[in-house]
């Protein structure tokens, strides 16, 4: 896509959304252990779900299911029997769920300080204003496109409502790659650590420790993914 076009319509994406996934908001206690996410970057679902993770500042190990995409969905579909997304494994409580209002919930709950935010607390509407949300992406990331699978998962730098960030997400979904994103949103504390490991805030930032490859710029991130991963 033509580059301000892409940024463009990523950028509606951000509008429709009201922002959410910008900024942290109230924090409760952090997990011990790691949250497994499976999903994809088109599913207007999905997107409630990353938000509320960038929110309560929370990681997670992605797992991207595009359609058509050989390795996560049958895995969703053995874990919980079905193939619905997005589903989320929780191992700090033993719990694995399907439906974004449960997810988004039980996320504040545990994570936060129980109250969801209106941008994603309200029902139908939510729904509506995140499938709007995504159509001037043209299902980016909806659809697999053969690929590589890397040895080690990637790591990735990001807040939801960035729309750079969001270029990048859609070519990890897309090549079906698994990372570990780690949520960097105004207000994060972890954009301190950020800070020391990358030398500067500025997202995505995407670390590749199967080749050693370090870099910021959606559009050179999306060009290594191509040249590394796409067959």
């Amino acid at each position: 896509m033509y580059r301000p076009l892409d940024v463009a319509t990523s950028a509606i994406t951000t509008v429709w959304r009201l922002g959410s996934g910008a900024r942290v908001g109230k924090l409760g206690k952090r997990p011990a252990m790691r949250l497994e996410l499976y999903e994809f970057e088109a599913c207007p679902y999905c997107r409630k779900v990353r938000e509320a993770l960038s929110i309560l500042d929370l990681e997670a190990m992605v797992h991207p299911c595009p359609k058509g995409g050989p390795t996560y969905r049958p895995q969703v579909a053995k874990l919980g029997g079905k193939e619905l997304f997005p589903y989320l494994v929780d191992p700090n409580v033993g719990r694995a769920m399907y439906e974004s209002d449960d997810i988004v919930k039980h996320l504040f709950a545990s994570y936060g300080d129980g109250n969801v935010p209106i941008t994603l607390g309200s029902g139908i509407l939510t729904d509506v204003s995140s499938t709007l949300a995504g159509l001037p992406r043209f299902g980016g990331g909806g659809w697999y496109r053969e690929a590589r699978a890397p040895e080690q998962p990637l790591e990735l730098y990001s807040f939801e409502a960035s729309p750079f960030c969001r270029i990048v997400r859609e070519a990890l979904s897309q090549l079906e790659l698994p990372y570990l994103l780690h949520n960097v949103a105004g207000g994060s504390p972890g954009r301190d650590a950020f800070v020391e490991r990358a030398g500067k805030m500025m997202v995505p930032w995407l670390a590749d420790p199967n080749t050693g490859a370090e870099l910021y710029e959606s559009v050179d991130i999306v060009a290594y993914l191509d040249e590394t991963y796409a067959v």
